[in-house]
């Protein structure tokens, strides 16, 4: 194995058992799914419910392809995707530091992650095996554009003022 390879196996070791370990404490946690729903309802996120359920199905499937490099600019397009999601409704207004609630870690996982599409995998991956070869900068640009349009996306729908009272008036 190259350094390159070497290097991509340490980040996708960090990155994918973080998100797949943040998803199932979605589900797992102290406050279990009802708790991530409340949580994604103060955050704007309408049913919270659904959008807990989706947000730990998610977090756990691109955690776990990263983690075996399998299919990597998809996982890399759902970290960018998720990060934005999450930079616009938790961390929004809180500054860059992580420490005050800030953007600054879930921008590093996005650009690690961007990092890793234009590196790739490495030997040590499944996508390697299967003879994926789809790396490179037009890789990490695509899955970093596909994942700002996927995450900006969902917040237009479902974190809008609109999305807030198309639900309000549906409950009614």
């Amino acid at each position: 194995m190259t350094d390159v390879d070497t290097a991509a196996l340490v980040l996708r070791l960090a990155l994918g058992p973080m998100l797949v370990t943040h998803g199932l404490n979605k589900i797992a946690g102290a406050g279990g799914l009802a708790g991530t729903a409340r949580w994604f309802e103060a955050l704007g996120l309408r049913p919270g419910r659904w959008h807990a359920r989706m947000a730990a199905t998610n977090e756990i499937a691109a955690g776990s392809l990263l983690t075996l490099g399998l299919l990597t600019p998809l996982a890399v397009t759902a970290f960018v995707g998720l990060m934005v999601v999450a930079a616009f409704t938790d961390h929004r207004g809180k500054g860059f530091f992580v420490f005050k609630g800030g953007w600054e870690y879930v921008a590093v996982v996005a650009a690690v992650a961007v990092g890793l599409a234009v590196i790739g995998p490495g030997q040590a991956s499944l996508d390697h095996a299967l003879g994926l070869h789809a790396s490179g900068v037009g890789w990490g640009l695509g899955a970093l554009a596909v994942g700002l349009a996927a995450g900006l996306g969902f917040l237009a729908v479902f974190a809008s003022p609109w999305a807030h009272r198309r639900h309000e008036t549906s409950a009614a």
